[in-house]
């Protein structure tokens, strides 16, 4: 006999280890024909279960499933959708319970952020807001590193690894062009409320690179910013600056906020890097260069780092043995025992202490003058960015899997989102 069918979707923006944890979910899921039958991917996450879009894992081979944890981004497409409160508006939810009924689903794997946090949270209470059996795991995964009670998030040991490799390496090269041409350098990479991604940028300092750190937890002063760029330049002939997207003014507006919203209420970011180096060039007079990291930071397969794709595919796993020991309403997360060596086990949090709750840089990770990272974000950030995992090359291009995504037949009439 073959228990209840699995949901599995993928939410949110998606990281360079998401499908390691899908591997970790499907080829866990498949040891257990006899208690868990077949697993449904949503096509474009929870749209996917919304709209009747469900593709049939099963029919694609060991072998392709295998794949996943060496491939980018998301294999089954992603979203960026919030459901209403059931107890407000449960139109959402009812068509939820319509389609899990229909094929027969009591496992829901939802693999994603603080706001997929969320959405798993409000499904898991289906069983007591409308009567319909489903165990909910929610599956960490956040470039951003800001999810609570737990030590980090899959998907950033990989984006911190970028960072800290391109800041290294950009710097290297405005340092040997800084006598006569560029002497400033500006990256941008992601992080709109924690600066943790931005920290990793400081690892660049250990090879004596003038690293300038700008967090989103440090309110931006313009004057002690264009000081410290200045004393370097004098100091070292040319400087470093990484700066978070969610960096922001005293007023609490965003250095890059140009007005757009998502449909979460977010600001659309991205921009904070050349409105720093034009900054720097009138009030200064520094030639610069500037990018910003966007997409290459968290698609960067090819760079990953071992642990977070361990990581990611160890969270996948965990999640449908918990849900086979009856869990709900939990998510998988990672217990750190020691820095060096480095050690951590597979531990759970209640998911109502996790939705729409924030995890922001320690004080004790940001140094004094707050530009730059302690010896204490040091020993946090090493552990997380070792060991390379590199993908099967093909003719000089990385060997990346495309699912077949076939779809299982709708038995159920459309549904407008």
């Amino acid at each position: 006999m073959k228990g209840r069918n699995a949901f599995y979707a993928q939410s949110g923006g998606v990281t360079a280890v998401i499908n390691a944890s899908a591997c970790g979910v499907i080829e866990t899921a498949r040891k257990h024909p006899d208690k868990i039958g077949k697993v449904y991917a949503g096509l474009n996450g929870i749209v996917g279960a919304l709209s009747e879009e469900l593709v049939d894992t099963s029919l694609e081979s060991d072998a392709d499933i295998a794949m996943l944890r060496y491939t980018p981004a998301g294999a089954f497409g992603s979203c960026r959708l919030k459901l209403a409160d059931p107890q407000v508006d449960s139109r959402g939810f009812e068509r939820l319970i319509d389609v899990f009924k229909a094929h027969d689903i009591g496992y829901f794997f939802y693999n994603g952020g603080g706001d997929s946090a969320d959405t798993c949270f409000k499904v898991s209470q289906l069983s007591t807001l409308m009567g319909y059996p489903v165990q909910a795991i929610h599956i960490p995964k956040t470039i951003d590193n800001d999810l609570p009670l737990t030590d980090n998030c899959p998907g950033f040991g990989s984006v911190a690894k970028y960072v800290a490799v391109s800041t290294l390496e950009a710097s290297f090269d405005v340092r040997a062009m800084s006598k006569t041409s560029t002497r400033i350098f500006v990256f941008e990479v992601m992080g709109r409320h924690a600066g943790w991604i931005a920290a990793a940028g400081g690892l660049a300092a250990d090879y004596g690179i003038p690293v300038v750190i700008l967090f989103p937890e440090i309110e931006f002063n313009e004057a002690k910013f264009l000081e410290r760029v200045d004393e370097n330049v004098k100091r070292f002939g040319f400087c470093t600056i990484v700066v978070s997207e969610g960096c922001k003014y005293p007023n609490g507006k965003f250095i890059a906020d140009q007005g757009a919203r998502d449909v979460f209420g977010h600001a659309h970011l991205g921009g904070a890097a050349p409105i720093l180096a034009n900054m720097i060039r009138q009030k200064l007079g520094h030639p610069f260069h500037w990018a910003v990291a966007n997409y290459l930071q968290r698609s960067a397969r090819h760079l990953a780092s071992a642990v977070d794709v361990q990581q990611a595919y160890e969270l996948g796993s965990a999640a449908v043995e918990l849900a086979l020991q009856g869990r709900n309403s939990v998510m998988a997360t990672i217990e750190r025992i020691s820095d060096d060596p480095y050690q951590y086990r597979i531990g759970t949090a209640d998911l109502k202490d996790v939705a729409n709750v924030e995890k922001y840089m320690p004080v004790s990770f940001i140094s004094g003058d707050g530009f730059g990272i302690t010896d204490d974000c040091r020993s946090y950030l090493r552990p997380l960015i070792q060991g390379e995992d590199y993908p099967q090359y093909i003719n000089g291009m990385p060997r990346y899997i495309t699912l077949k995504n076939r779809l299982v037949k709708q038995k159920l009439g459309p549904f407008s989102i």
